[in-house]
């Protein structure tokens, strides 16, 4: 039986702030248990909920040598549905009200849980085939695991796998204080190895000493490999294509699925899809101020409000939109200020067309999916993404950018051959958004028929986790 031991920062349903959480958390549900034994390791945040604390019991402690730092580290353990959980205790830096802080307190942060991971191993007696590392993060483990640890017998033929989730955030810092912090040696900063525009780079280190490097999309990985998309490490990237893999997230087809979706108005399927979704738009429309009318196309977003999810393109292009289309859009998510107030104008000037739900709501989340006709997402950059595969669990056709996961998972409506799940464009363009924009409501008024044929389509995909789990099944495998 081959060990697997995910190594993160963050997995449901302990914490969670993004989509991390959800494939370190879900992923390992999906693996053929008797082939694989895969345990998932993460920090102990004091901000974590009493309910989940309570459930983990005390396992080991010892002292970890960071640098000329001598720290302590708690391990806890607990099982859940069958995977093993461990957790890494210290209150000093796993303090405070969210899992992450300043980056100049990351950067020790992670160092210390990179090191306390290593060292526990023996500890908790798992000793993996595997460790499997996800973000910057876990940057550092490759690196000590290759330059400090393989002269210890119990860390020979352990391999690593690093996992980019979105390739903008790299934990970047100051070079002396990363030597300072980290305690490695001076010949593992140069260009080739830690060092990034005169910065030590954490992720890069993943990077360069994992044994295979894989990310959430194949058209994710490919874009990796270019100036547009490399966040300046496209060479290395480039450099590491054989060893580069795009593997897409998969949903948890039971928390979204709307034949038994708690949230939603009426539950349906495929085979009673239109009147299920009717019902639902009427209730939305009723809860959000709109005009009831089951014959107006009603728009989605749900979403952080920043520009890669392509808010610039909206904010373009929305008056027009607003003004000349026959178009209902519910707005749901929080983030820069600018976009926010955007949203609030445009449901103040267009109060019966556009409703800003500036907040996080799970419930108005799941009530959008399951009642609108369609789903925006323009995205800047795309590594995977989530709400392209909701929305077609829901029958809710996407328009989206063809970047990342979105050109993975979205298949353009061809009306020649009716095939596709949805619509696309190609260029960051907000010209090119409208125009996607205006075909798909030429479809739904004019070609009702091809409308539902699409959301159909959208409904029969399967993005579950276990295609995801197969394939990184192959790559442990290969390891």
């Amino acid at each position: 039986m081959k060990k697997v031991l995910f190594v993160t920062s963050e997995a449901v349903p302990f914490i969670k702030t993004g989509g991390l959480a959800d494939v370190a958390g879900s992923l390992p549900q999906y693996f053929d248990r008797s082939k694989y034994d895969v345990r998932i390791i993460l920090p102990k945040y004091v901000c974590m909920k009493e309910e989940w604390k309570t459930q983990m019991r005390f396992h080991s402690r010892f002292y970890v040598r960071l640098s000329w730092r001598s720290q302590y580290v708690g391990v806890l353990e607990t099982k859940m549905e069958g995977i093993t959980y461990y957790f890494i205790d210290n209150e000093y830096y796993f303090a405070g009200n969210k899992p992450y802080n300043n980056i100049y307190e990351d950067v020790e942060k992670f160092a210390y849980f990179s090191k306390a991971v290593l060292e526990a191993l023996p500890v908790i007696d798992f000793k993996p085939d595997i460790l499997h590392c996800h973000d910057w993060q876990t940057g550092l483990i490759p690196v000590y695991l290759k330059n400090e640890y393989q002269k210890d017998e119990f860390y020979q033929g352990i391999r690593t796998i690093f996992t980019i989730h979105n390739l903008q955030y790299q934990g970047r810092w100051i070079m002396q204080a990363v030597k300072d912090i980290t305690g490695l040696g001076e010949h593992l900063f140069t260009a080739d190895k830690l060092e990034s525009y005169g910065e030590a780079n954490y992720l890069k280190g993943g990077v360069v000493y994992a044994d295979i490097v894989t990310t959430v999309s194949r058209t994710y990985a490919y874009e990796i490999t270019t100036p547009g998309g490399g966040e300046g490490l496209d060479g290395l990237m480039r450099a590491r294509h054989r060893d580069l893999y795009g593997i897409i997230n998969g949903l948890d087809y039971e928390a979204f699925n709307p034949q038994t979706d708690a949230y939603i108005w009426e539950q349906y399927g495929l085979d009673d899809m239109t009147e299920g979704k009717r019902v639902n738009k009427r209730k939305l429309q009723q809860h959000l101020g709109f005009e009831e009318d089951d014959g107006t196309m009603m728009l989605g977003i749900v979403t952080r409000l920043t520009n890669q999810k392509g808010m610039d393109l909206i904010a373009s292009v929305l008056d027009e939109l607003l003004a000349d289309a026959r178009i209902q859009i519910a707005v749901l998510g929080t983030g820069q200020t600018d976009y926010e107030n955007m949203f609030r104008h445009y449901a103040w000037k267009y109060e019966k067309k556009l409703s800003a739900n500036i907040c996080y709501s799970e419930e108005l989340a799941h009530r959008i999916y399951a009642s609108c006709d369609a789903f925006l997402m323009p995205s800047l950059f795309e590594p995977c993404g989530l709400s392209q595969l909701i929305s077609m669990r829901y029958g809710t056709v996407p328009i989206v950018r063809e970047t990342g996961g979105l050109k993975d998972t979205v298949e353009a409506y061809n009306r020649y051959d009716q095939t596709g799940t949805g619509f696309s464009f190609c260029n960051f363009n907000a010209r090119e958004m409208l125009s996607a924009l205006y075909y798909a409501m030429d479809v739904y008024y004019n070609h009702r028929q091809d409308w539902d044929d699409i959301a159909q389509r959208g409904m029969q995909q399967d993005f579950s986790w276990n295609h995801s789990a197969s394939e990184y099944e192959k790559i442990y495998d290969r390891l």
